[in-house]
């Protein structure tokens, strides 16, 4: 196993997650920091993951509050907010991520359908391979996406 990703498949999630909101929105979002998550990351109200296999495997996580999404989801002509709704849309961006990583980084990168989750959480993180995560702002709203890969 090689635990630590190059800058090169980092950026390829802030990327990816930049082109969605320039896709959607007509607008990027600012990164506001990226870190090694050393300590536990705090998730925003409504989180997104998919699961690696294959030629990596690990997770990346995509967590945003409700209000954003809802914004999200307007923009795109969609009047129902409810939170299977919103829990969709979060799962949907995550799963555009990592549609995107499986380009970038080859076929033989596995990837699992979207689970979601509603709530605040906190992610433990490993002493021995702590995640990436990064932190974004669009429209005066906070977005997280934590990626916790390694290379088999």
């Amino acid at each position: 196993m090689t635990p630590t990703l190059t800058e090169s498949e980092l950026t390829l999630f802030v990327e990816s997650v930049r082109r969605y909101f320039w896709v959607t929105t007509g607008q990027t979002p600012q990164v506001t920091s990226a870190y090694l998550g050393v300590e536990a990351v705090q998730t925003h109200g409504y989180t997104g993951t998919v699961q690696f296999a294959g030629s990596h495997r690990g997770q990346v996580l995509v967590s945003m509050p409700g209000p954003l999404l809802r914004e999200l989801l307007e923009l795109q002509h969609e009047a129902n907010f409810s939170d299977t709704n919103l829990l969709d849309a979060v799962g949907e961006i995550a799963n555009t991520l990592a549609g995107n990583a499986r380009q970038a980084l080859g076929p033989a990168l596995q990837i699992s359908v979207p689970t979601t989750q509603q709530g605040r959480t906190s992610l433990a993180s490993s002493a021995s391979h702590p995640p990436y995560a990064i932190t974004l702002r669009w429209n005066h709203q906070p977005a997280l996406v934590c990626v916790h890969l390694e290379r088999c």
